[in-house]
């Protein structure tokens, strides 16, 4: 006969509470239908053009995984269900829609918000409640440097998009040695501006203006007229696709021509190419990938050209780098879930950050602090109203052209 406290004694050893907690994570499983993944999107305000973006990649990614049953969990498929919230462009806003995400609607794994300020804020409360995350479109370093355990990203930093234009300008434009840059002030924007400023000047070119503009800024007459009037060889704008659209339209209204005009990120959209129309033509851009790539990878997509297929047939327009990005946070969520075998937020943290895979995005291997290490960004130039890829010399389309002698 055991007494009383004896069998206290073994009930609370930790083998029993092991075997109890691999029960109820075992029953916990059983009973779930659906994997959740909570999506805070800028769905309403000016950033709701990259908001429909990163839906239509979460959506397609989700659309193909369900059609195969679900995420393998273990012996069971689980479906995908994206949780989606909108936090108006407001990044306080942001942080308050990731919380309520985990708290409220219980999701399992969280993307992060769009862009870099907003990724890095709301990365605080993914790393409160340990919730493995996924910025698909933060790709600062002051995104990454917080220490954070469970925060990752499929952005490059903002120095391998910035070097490898320099380059290519001073190879192929010899005469072009001052630089002009206008930056939204907001985190990706400025941080990328600033990778600019530093690249242009160890190249030995001469940074004569730079100036930054207010989020909603409408009228930028007074620092495009400024920005004229230092003659720059090289005009260099950051923003977003609506800033960069508005900047380009009064870039035209006041004449302005320089023989290389580089614009981040919005030519690489097609949007950008249809609202700006012939002012469009040789604008120089950066993105971290293009459908021109001819990765194969083991992910659900495997190749460019599949992933385009069924973007097209999905959405009947061709994929960029935004809505590719958001596809891909779901595939490697997808390729961890499966690696852990298990739900369990610590397996699935631990499989991202040992990962070393290739995808259709390209090769993915998160650094030590969780950002993205092993891809070669395209640059791109519009060319015939089309994107063409100078660089990497793999997927190279075109050669790089001037805008005006």
């Amino acid at each position: 006969m055991i007494n009383f406290s004896t069998f206290i004694r073994r009930l609370c050893s930790p083998i029993v509470i092991g075997t109890i907690g691999l029960s109820l994570n075992a029953l916990t499983l059983q009973a779930q239908e659906t994997i959740r993944f909570g999506a805070p999107l800028p769905q309403t305000g000016p950033l709701a053009p990259e908001a429909l973006k990163q839906q239509q990649g979460f959506d397609l990614w989700a659309e193909q995984v369900n059609k195969t049953g679900g995420i393998k969990v273990g012996d069971k498929k689980l479906k995908v269900e994206i949780v989606y919230t909108d936090y108006q462009s407001n990044t306080p806003r942001a942080v308050q829609a990731a919380e309520q995400l985990i708290t409220q609607q219980k999701v399992n794994f969280l993307f992060s918000p769009f862009g870099s300020g907003a990724a890095k804020a709301a990365s605080t409360v993914s790393e409160k409640y340990s919730i493995p995350t996924i910025a698909a479109t933060a790709s600062s370093s002051q995104v990454y440097d917080q220490g954070y355990k469970f925060l990752f990203g499929t952005f490059t930093p903002n120095d391998t998009l910035t070097t490898p234009l320099v380059k290519i300008v001073r190879e192929k434009a010899a005469g072009v040695k001052r630089v002009a840059i206008l930056a939204r002030n907001d985190l990706f924007p400025l941080a990328i501006a600033q990778e600019m400023e530093q690249a242009a000047k160890a190249s030995g070119l001469e940074v004569v203006f730079f100036e930054k503009y207010a989020i909603n800024t409408m009228d930028h007459s007074t620092s495009l007229s400024q920005m004229k009037a230092q003659s720059p060889h090289w005009i260099f704008v950051t923003g977003y696709i609506n800033d960069l659209v508005l900047i380009k339209k009064q870039m035209t209204d006041q004449k302005m021509e320089s023989p290389v005009v580089t614009m981040i990120a919005g030519p690489a959209y097609k949007e950008f190419i249809e609202a700006s129309g012939k002012s469009s033509e040789n604008i120089t851009s950066a993105a971290w990938w293009h459908p021109a790539s001819t990765y194969k990878g083991t992910d659900i997509f495997g190749t460019p050209a599949n992933y385009t297929k069924l973007f097209q047939e999905k959405y009947k327009s061709e994929p960029d780098y935004a809505q590719a990005s958001a596809s891909v946070s779901g595939v490697l969520f997808q390729m961890a879930i499966e690696k852990a075998g298990s739900l369990d937020p610590i397996k699935v943290r631990d499989e991202l950050a040992r990962m070393n895979v290739m995808t259709f995005w390209g090769p993915v291997k998160f650094g030590p602090t969780g950002q993205i290490n092993s891809l070669e960004p395209p640059v791109l130039q519009i060319q015939n109203g089309k994107t063409i890829v100078l660089f990497p010399t793999l997927i190279k389309q075109g050669e790089f052209k001037l805008g005006v002698k």
